[in-house]
């Protein structure tokens, strides 16, 4: 065990299994054919974990990340997947 008290570490545990199932949710509703065949550890890897750069100019916020794994079409295809998961369930 990680933790020193039961209660953290059931707690540690409950968030593992809400993070394993909110990749799996992402895996299977939200990305592009191309991709989907991805497991967890390479979508973390390549999706979660990469590296970016938020640029604050005037009103507007960039988020720039580096192409070399996912391909701005790529992430935007995602978002709007995304966008129309949200329209359905409002």
């Amino acid at each position: 065990m990680s933790c020193e008290k039961f209660i953290a570490n059931e707690v540690r545990l409950q968030l593992f299994g809400l993070a394993y199932n909110l990749g799996n949710f992402l895996r299977t509703m939200v990305l592009p054919q191309k991709i989907a065949h991805w497991t967890l550890t390479t979508l973390k890897e390549k999706l979660i974990k990469l590296g970016a750069k938020l640029i604050r100019h005037a009103r507007c916020v960039w988020f720039q990340v580096a192409e070399f794994v996912v391909t701005g079409a790529t992430f935007a295809n995602i978002l709007r997947n995304i966008h129309r998961i949200r329209l359905y369930s409002g």
